[in-house]
């Protein structure tokens, strides 16, 4: 699993353009998608810090994994579509519990 300071193959920005460099031509968009779950250890401990106010650690450290490991299939997938690199980088994560 890559760690939080592992390097990125090609550069990756959420702003449009990545300084220093001109983009020259549009390959389409590219994604990573992931399905995290905090487990049962994390997700126990994680509601029970949750009946109080303030950050859920647990569920920090488990949403900045999931992001993380979303981010190595969107650069393989830029890659695949002749990109080198990612701008307009956009994270967006839901709750799919019992619906």
């Amino acid at each position: 699993m890559p760690k939080l300071n592992d390097p990125i193959a090609i550069p990756v920005a959420t702003i449009g353009q990545i300084p220093g460099r001109q983009t020259e031509r549009y390959v389409g968009a590219c994604y990573g998608l992931i399905a995290r779950s905090t487990g049962f250890s994390k997700g126990f401990s994680g509601s029970i810090k949750a009946l109080r106010r303030g950050e859920v650690e647990q569920f920090t450290e488990t949403l900045e994994e999931a992001r993380r490991v979303a981010v190595d299939p969107m650069v393989e997938h830029a890659e695949a579509l002749g990109g080198n690199a990612v701008v307009g980088l956009c994270f967006d994560s839901t709750d799919m519990g019992e619906q």
